[in-house]
């Protein structure tokens, strides 16, 4: 019933539309994974703002408004991945996804370093292989100003072997998160968790980029199985991705 539907606010990529951010694929794989009703709604870049800052105060920290954003049924609207995650859970605890599990805190831990690691790799491709024209100059001045340099030259300063060198070390930390409980293909073994989630948000951001930096991440994570088998066992909530 189209009253008890979630909003979900999620950024477009070039045709043919589907999703690609890291954050809003945690959000989404969730969603799927507890069978809730939702519809996606698109925003660009420039238009995040304006939709949801009639509705909710701006993030404490950071940018203002932010995507993963969801409306819930009642007309509540909520930002950040993880708040949403604690809310789903509180409203919808079965299945369970585990945010106690000491996986997610040790992932959570590991992302703000990888993604900062890897920030040489990502930040100049996305304009140039995801995004629409709408969001490309919004992009190219915030993260401009957010690294202190041009796109350019941070691709040419952090990019390359030199970006892939210095995020190895934490891929093989997740590697070795993954691999704790042998009979997989979970981070808690048999039992999903949002920990899943979040890594295999990650992963499907890599393939979305490009299958060229999603094989550098699992060469680089020293043993890509384990990688390869996590996307395989999350394939039933990753496939609703453009609607």
């Amino acid at each position: 019933m189209a009253s008890n539907q979630i909003i979900l606010f999620d950024l477009p990529s070039k045709p043919p539309c589907s999703a690609w951010s890291l954050n809003p694929w945690k959000t989404r794989l969730l969603l799927n994974y507890k069978g809730l009703d939702y519809k996606t709604e698109w925003l660009e870049y420039p238009n995040i703002k304006p939709t949801l800052e009639k509705h909710i105060p701006p993030n404490e920290t950071g940018t203002p408004y932010t995507i993963p954003a969801i409306r819930l049924p009642d007309g509540t609207y909520m930002m950040d991945s993880r708040k949403i995650a604690n809310y789903i859970e509180q409203k919808h605890p079965s299945p369970p996804v585990h945010l106690d599990s000491p996986y997610l805190a040790k992932l959570e831990a590991i992302m703000p370093r990888l993604m900062t690691e890897l920030r040489g790799i990502y930040i100049p491709l996305i304009p140039k292989r995801l995004l629409n024209e709408a969001s490309v100059p919004y992009w190219n001045e915030t993260r401009t100003k957010a690294v202190g340099m041009s796109l350019d030259q941070l691709e040419k300063e952090r990019g390359g072997d030199i970006g892939w060198s210095a995020v190895a070390p934490l891929l093989q930390e997740v590697t070795a998160l993954l691999k704790e409980n042998t009979e997989g293909p979970f981070f808690m073994g048999k039992t999903v968790s949002y920990a899943d989630f979040v890594w295999a948000g990650f992963l499907i951001f890599c393939q979305r980029i490009g299958q060229d930096v999603y094989e550098e991440a699992l060469k680089r994570s020293g043993d890509a199985k384990v990688h390869e088998d996590l996307m395989e066992a999350v394939k039933p909530w990753s496939q609703r991705n453009d609607h």
